[in-house]
């Protein structure tokens, strides 16, 4: 009987304490800031939660918790919990803790706002007893996706004319184009173009004098988003200058040349017999005066 009484008193005392604890750390978080805003899916953000202790600094300590769940991720070397001793809310009567995280946000997470969850709990507390706090991630997609194609070939010139779709949802600005140094390319001239901006659904072309040999030729394109973020991609075309030779167009072209070379031709050969014309009636008809 005096057992039972013994271990019912320790065990309302373990609960009183926990009761105790739990009571006199009460804590609010908030997230005071989230950089870049909006947060772009595959990339780094950074956030800053703040928490506030509400009542008294007697608290034992605190772990804290940003929950690495979608549409967040740690790198491997980055903790998700923070620990704080008791001296943390003792020191200079300090009322609030300042937490920075740097994560990378899904490279699926959807635009608008996403939930993300923090957790704290207090040491001496039982392990499955914390407190959770739910805070929106606001994400927008700010990248776009380009497509390229070879639209022309000029034999005469090398002149290679390629074609940029912005085929994404997202206008940009200061677009470059890049020809960057690789096997079977070879570039005479600048390698880059600025175009500027360029919306979405948008095409736009591009000129560069290339040897005439077939490659896949990687492009580099720079472009900078709506959140003024400067950003880089690249993608491929394939170029082979046999699909611009014997074109019907380039006949016609020709044709239409060497008409024009001959219609000039007879208009030189004409003006020059009018000309040859005139100096003789003028040399015969000096000739008359002097005999005269």
């Amino acid at each position: 009987m005096k057992k039972r009484l013994i271990f019912a008193l320790f065990l309302m005392s373990v609960i009183f304490s926990i009761g105790f604890a739990t009571a006199a750390c009460n804590f609010n978080v908030s997230l005071l800031n989230q950089d870049p805003y909006p947060a772009v899916p595959g990339d780094y953000v950074s956030l800053v939660f703040q928490i506030n202790v509400l009542q008294d600094s007697s608290c034992s300590g605190l772990v804290f918790q940003l929950v690495p769940q979608y549409p967040i991720s740690f790198d491997p070397n980055a903790s998700s919990e923070v620990t704080f001793g008791a001296g943390a809310f003792q020191d200079n009567y300090k009322t609030n803790l300042i937490v920075p995280y740097k994560v990378r946000l899904d490279q699926n997470a959807i635009d608008g706002d996403n939930t993300i969850i923090t957790r704290y709990s207090i040491p001496g507390s039982p392990s499955d007893s914390f407190f959770t706090s739910q805070f929106n991630l606001n994400v927008k997609d700010s990248r776009t996706i380009f497509e390229a194609f070879v639209k022309n070939f000029d034999s005469t010139t090398n002149k290679l004319t390629i074609q940029i779709l912005n085929s994404g949802k997202s206008d940009v600005d200061a677009l470059t184009i890049e020809i960057p140094e690789q096997t079977g390319v070879v570039v005479k001239g600048s390698n880059r173009n600025i175009i500027g901006s360029l919306d979405a659904n948008e095409y736009t072309t591009v000129d560069f004098e290339v040897s005439p040999a077939e490659a896949d030729i990687t492009l580099n394109i720079y472009y900078t988003d709506k959140i003024s973020v400067r950003r880089t991609t690249n993608t491929i075309v394939h170029f082979d200058p046999s699909y611009f030779e014997n074109r019907k167009s380039d006949k016609k072209s020709s044709s239409s040349l060497i008409w024009i070379i001959v219609i000039i031709a007879v208009i030189v050969f004409l003006l020059i017999r009018r000309s040859r014309r005139i100096r003789h009636k003028k040399l015969h008809s000096s000739s008359l005066h002097s005999f005269k």
